[in-house]
């Protein structure tokens, strides 16, 4: 919630327009958004659990608004790639994935209100492409299964103009994928935590 901080009290300084996300309303939020693996595994080898470090890429939204209160929301992004380690091999591998998320939400408040909070529940799938081996597994074939798990976010919207906002947003992904090695295959809770910055227009 500190994240979203900033965005508050940024609205004091905004102008006195109405944010309206009214019934009908259908709009796009682009940014940045911040996948942070909150990661754990089987241990691999002898040589620990699996370890990702962070990626940032341009995250995009495409919402619309059931009612006043209800929204359905779609999460795109370009490809995260991750660096994949245990503590005792270093890093063995590389994999990108894309995220689709859909959310059903909830926003407080009015439509006409400077801001809008919002809590959302819904679906992920997640995808896993181009991995490729490294370090000790170099040259050798590494696969990771898709996943289908729960989603939650917590966002707010601040009204910047008739139909421009700006937006932050953080959310909890239920990610559980195999990972197939030549050295064995291994089960890994990713279960990211994504912060997206943005800017959004309502048509």
């Amino acid at each position: 919630m500190k994240a979203l901080l900033p965005v508050a009290l940024f609205s004091v300084l905004c102008s006195s327009a109405a944010l309206a996300h009214d019934a009908g309303d259908i709009f796009v939020r682009g940014g940045l958004a911040v996948v942070m693996p909150n990661e754990s595994s089987d241990d691999v080898a002898s040589s620990g659990e699996l370890e990702l470090d962070n990626d940032t890429q341009i995250g995009v939204t495409l919402t619309y608004m059931l009612t006043e209160q209800f929204g359905v929301e779609l999460l795109a992004a370009t490809p995260f790639t991750h660096k994949v380690s245990t503590g005792g091999l270093g890093e063995v591998a590389e994999v990108s994935h894309l995220p689709p998320s859909i959310m059903a939400q909830y926003y407080f408040g009015q439509a006409n209100s400077q801001i809008r909070p919002y809590v959302g529940a819904g679906l992920n799938y997640t995808i896993f492409f181009d991995e490729e081996g490294k370090g000790d597994l170099a040259n050798t074939d590494v696969d990771l299964d898709s996943s289908l798990g729960l989603a939650a976010q917590v966002g707010v919207d601040v009204k910047l103009s008739e139909r421009w906002f700006a937006n932050a947003s953080l959310w909890y992904m239920d990610i559980n994928t195999d990972v197939h090695t030549s050295v064995g295959t291994f089960n890994a809770d990713i279960d990211p935590i994504t912060f997206m910055a943005s800017v959004g227009y309502t048509f």
